[in-house]
């Protein structure tokens, strides 16, 4: 395995230290890297980690609880295989094993497992302030420059390649109808005042080519 990014380690050590785990969380967050350094990722990588931080890093003032968000963050694509669509689930569940044996509160442990499965619809109620802003930083890369959203898209493709071209064009047409029918692509006041007219753009603008391909 490749080393792990110090940057990220140290941010999960400083994270779980701060939320008063007893062992030493080392051991667990290479073991997290490990996983989002798979070679099946192309987009679900540690650079999606890093981005997803960052973006909960400037939404925090927004949330109600935003250590819980971080480490949502960390595990919400911690298992990742795309020919399978129980990953949130199973990485709520690692959430679930991981943070208890970590020494974290049950109710906190429960809360982070509640908003990496929230990343199944990124629907989260109203009022769901943490919800929010763990949606908001999952999605902040739709609302990017039209060059690194494409980046993003190939990325995408990349990780279905085992799925026939036509499948692909109506999943993934699916997926952007689904997201352009959202009440709202961003909830908190700074991430829609930041990316949803980039965002709406980049989503239609794919989708109109995916229509025209047929």
């Amino acid at each position: 395995m490749p080393e792990a990014p110090a940057d990220l380690l140290a941010a999960w050590t400083v994270l779980l230290h701060r939320c008063g785990t007893d062992p030493d969380p080392a051991p667990a967050g290479r073991e997290l890297l490990r996983r989002w350094s798979e070679p099946q990722r192309r987009y679900h990588t540690t650079g999606h980690l890093r981005a997803v931080l960052g973006h909960v890093d400037a939404l925090a003032g927004h949330a109600d609880d935003p250590d819980a968000v971080r480490l949502a963050a960390w595990f919400h694509d911690a298992v990742y295989r795309p020919e399978r669509s129980e990953n949130e689930e199973r990485s709520a569940a690692l959430a679930v094993r991981a943070l208890t044996a970590a020494g974290l509160p049950a109710a906190r442990v429960g809360e982070v497992a509640r908003l990496v499965r929230l990343t199944v619809t990124h629907h989260p109620e109203p009022g769901d302030r943490d919800g929010e802003v763990l949606c908001d930083a999952d999605l902040a890369m739709l609302g990017g420059p039209p060059q690194d959203y494409a980046t993003y898209a190939a990325a995408v493709r990349e990780e279905y390649a085992f799925v026939p071209a036509p499948d692909f064009r109506a999943g993934r047409a699916a997926v952007l109808r689904q997201l352009l029918a959202l009440p709202a692509l961003y909830r908190t006041p700074t991430a829609h005042a930041r990316f949803d007219a980039a965002a709406r753009a980049n989503l239609t603008a794919e989708l109109a080519r995916l229509e025209a391909v047929g």
